[in-house]
């Protein structure tokens, strides 16, 4: 499947591992990937209780080391602007549901398939990943509010599950393990779903999909038996 020649995209499972910092683990391959002097932060997805400028603060602190400044959208009078005229972008962790929400209700989500079809750098983690494949449909997330549409940005042609956990067989819980959940969502959806783990991460360039990291991915299509992608290996 052909992936825009100009997409580049760095789409992590998760801002901060166990044991490390915000961004830690990435930064240096971030601030390499995006190439940029200033990135525009979006906050929309914020964690319970943290405004905005609370928020920020954080990926401000972690690419300050590298000598790369932060700013977030809601700074800018024009959010749309904002986006048009960004070197890189960065959506943030957070909430799914109210990061689409809040896109869609101020109509961003147009002008950032633009813009990055335009060859402008994209990083998400977490639901900032989850907005880069086809609908938000396997977000591990609860939906606290209730956006207009699940559809994504439609960067990738599968739906992300970040922060994928295989069964633990010494665990007593009996509920349902994260691939029984996407076997359920293929019982009524078609997009195949990419179980991204902890510490791994989706570089989007030159028209490839490469798995980065350590750890295999986990790769689930409607009808066949999921598969593990290797680090390295381009997907589709």
């Amino acid at each position: 499947m052909n992936i825009h020649p100009n997409y580049r995209i760095l789409a992590a499972s998760t801002s901060t591992i166990h044991g490390s910092g915000y961004l830690e683990y990435i930064l240096e391959e971030a601030v390499e990937f995006l190439n940029a002097s200033e990135i525009l932060f979006i906050p929309y997805a914020r964690p319970s209780g943290l405004s905005y400028e609370e928020y920020t603060l954080a990926p401000q602190k972690a690419f300050a080391q590298k000598g790369v400044e932060v700013r977030g959208i809601h700074e800018f009078e024009n959010p749309k602007a904002a986006i048009q005229n960004a070197q890189a972008i960065f959506v943030g962790g957070g909430n799914t549901f109210l990061l689409v929400k809040t896109l869609y209700e101020l109509d961003l989500m147009e002008t950032l398939k633009t813009v990055v079809a335009n060859g402008t750098p994209y990083m998400g983690s977490s639901a900032g990943s989850n907005l880069t494949g086809m609908t938000i449909g396997t977000t591990n997330d609860m939906p606290i509010v209730y956006p207009p549409s699940f559809d994504a940005l439609g960067f990738l042609p599968f739906n992300i599950n970040p922060h994928y956990l295989d069964p633990d067989p010494n665990s007593t819980h009996k509920g349902e393990t994260r691939e029984m959940r996407i076997q359920e969502f293929h019982h009524f959806n078609d997009q195949a779903v990419l179980g991204l783990r902890e510490g791994s991460w989706l570089e989007v360039q030159n028209g490839e999909i490469n798995l980065k990291g350590s750890l295999t991915a986990r790769l689930f299509e409607k009808g066949k038996s999921p598969i593990e992608i290797a680090p390295g290996q381009v997907i589709f």
